[in-house]
């Protein structure tokens, strides 16, 4: 009777405390072992205390006093607190990088032969997310401010997610409830809309939904987004949770599901779970079955854990810890780009001994984690932001993290420049390799005035013995506007395909089929760019 007593108590405070922290039932997640500890502690306490009444009650009852030891029950219960730590302690150090470098360093799959120039096109200006998580903030509480019949009952999530939403580069956060109070006032018909950046534009407006969303992070009970998984799933690792949108508007909760090694270690991501927070209906997704308007499956911070793993076994764990050759780590800081309908992640490879230079970068599928990464040497992504910053510092104007392009046919970070209310006065273009050439413009002309004012005032010099020059006749030359920019595409009789900007000789348009020129480049591709024209 005793035992079933214990095991009762036990149970209902085990049942209340999980009902409120939601851990996986799985061995390998963390939180599990922690929850277990605590029911084993609860159980043993509850024995005690009992334990207690029943001397008490002996000692007013009795002139005798018989202290009894422990039960050899009751004493295992005890040691298995202290086991259960020292045993999770050794399975972890045991599948730690200082035995399993080389699985640490695998954790993502690199691909290291790529082209910068081959793989980039020309920057799309009107396809490049300028405005950051931070400025869609400041545009989203501007919309929510002026929607009087909702501000007093809704606040507006954190998520901001980038996705690409028909085509379009944007940002997406649902609303959430004020408090619980507004919970409890509002429940019945749920959160009313999600509001909706366009992260080249800046046009931002709140999308109102017919039914609205019960499924949130800020509803309680049985409603709690969290606590609607969990119950769903009991045994599946929970990664972050992203919002997003489908190509009908509709909203849906994007769930990462997560492997670990040993206990928290070395996290993997599997799939995906969709949860439609309308009707609290959800599927789960192997990785590769993720729908394609899906776009947030990997986390920013776990692909840097990753990426710095990656980075920083190349040697293994004592080369990491000393020698530390050909060790690179991620630059503290990302963006994101879009291309071919997937977002990726932007970040700058640099060597863990040099904080003023990147080796490259690398560009990350946030949906299916493919990774590629591209030489090209030049400034970090801090000290590119200083140089902005510097030329316009008498306006105290904030730089957001680089976004790396390919401009003309060269490496370039171009960044926005931000007041102290988080919006963008002015957009900045910094040269690579020598962070010291930066043209900052009025963001009022427009991207494309700011990118040809970098392209009229910057000056490159071209190192001769970098080149290749070489006499060619002209077959056909055509004259294509590219985003503001004119480019001239030249066949020559050999059937070798040639660009070159306009602004490297305005003799251009005066040349036609059958003249000779003299060309210099660097090197020689499917469409090689001219880099001289004597």
């Amino acid at each position: 009777m005793k035992i079933i007593r214990n095991i009762t108590i036990t149970t209902i405070i085990g049942i209340i405390v999980y009902y409120f922290t939601l851990p996986a039932i799985n061995l390998n997640n963390f939180g599990f072992w922690m929850f277990l500890l605590f029911i084993i502690m609860v159980y043993n306490i509850t024995s005690a205390m009992f334990g207690i009444k029943n001397a008490t009650k002996k000692i007013f009852n009795s002139k005798h006093i018989e202290i009894k030891p422990n039960t050899k029950s009751g004493i295992i219960m005890w040691l298995s607190v202290p086991t259960i730590f020292v045993v999770i302690i050794l399975i972890n150090l045991i599948c730690s990088p200082m035995f399993n470098a080389k699985s640490y360093h695998n954790r993502i799959k690199v691909d290291e032969s790529r082209d910068f120039l081959e793989d980039i096109e020309e920057v799309d200006f009107n396809r490049l997310p300028l405005i950051d998580k931070e400025s869609s903030k400041v545009l989203g509480d501007r919309v929510m401010g002026q929607m009087s019949e909702l501000v007093s009952q809704f606040s507006v999530s954190e998520q901001y997610k980038q996705i690409n939403y028909n085509d379009s580069i944007v940002r997406v956060t649902p609303l959430e409830y004020a408090s619980t109070y507004k919970w409890f006032s509002n429940r019945k018909e749920g959160v009313k809309g999600y509001i909706i950046v366009d992260s080249v534009t800046g046009e931002t407006k709140l999308q109102k939904l017919e039914k609205g969303m019960k499924y949130v992070e800020s509803a309680h009970f049985n409603e709690n987004l969290y606590r609607k998984l969990r119950f769903s799933y009991p045994t599946v690792n929970f990664g972050n949770i992203s919002f997003e949108i489908d190509n009908e508007g509709n909203p849906y909760w994007i769930v990462p599901t997560i492997k670990y090694t040993a206990v928290g270690l070395k996290a993997k991501v599997t799939g995906a779970i969709i949860l439609d927070p309308i009707t609290g209906e959800s599927e789960k997704y192997d990785l590769k079955d993720v729908p394609s308007w899906v776009d947030n499956v990997h986390d920013a911070e776990l692909l840097i854990e990753q990426l710095d793993d990656w980075g920083t076994y190349k040697g293994g764990f004592l080369n990491s810890m000393f020698g530390q050759k050909n060790v690179v780590n991620t630059t503290d800081g990302y963006n994101y780009l879009v291309m071919n309908d997937d977002v990726y992640l932007y970040t700058g490879i640099t060597s863990v001994v040099s904080d003023e230079s990147n080796l490259g970068f690398v560009l990350t599928n946030m949906r299916t984690g493919e990774t590629k990464y591209y030489v090209v040497p030049g400034a970090e992504e801090y000290s590119a932001m200083s140089s902005a910053e510097g030329q316009v510092q008498d306006m105290k104007y904030k730089s957001t993290f680089p976004l790396l392009i390919n401009l003309n046919g060269k490496p370039t970070y171009v960044v926005s420049l931000k007041d102290s209310s988080g919006l963008v006065k002015m957009y900045a273009f910094i040269d690579v390799k020598d962070y010291q050439k930066v043209v900052a413009t009025d963001s009022s002309k427009g991207i494309n005035a700011a990118a040809q004012n970098y392209l009229n005032n910057a000056s490159f010099e071209i190192k001769e013995d970098e080149l290749t020059t070489k006499t060619i006749t002209i077959n056909m030359i055509t004259p294509v506007n590219i985003n503001g920019n004119t480019y001239y595409y030249i066949e020559s009789t050999e059937n070798k395909k040639y660009r070159a900007s306009i602004l490297l000789n305005d003799t251009l348009p005066f040349i036609k089929s059958g003249d000779t020129i003299n060309i210099s480049y660097k090197r020689e591709n499917t469409v090689t760019e001219i880099d001289k024209i004597n």
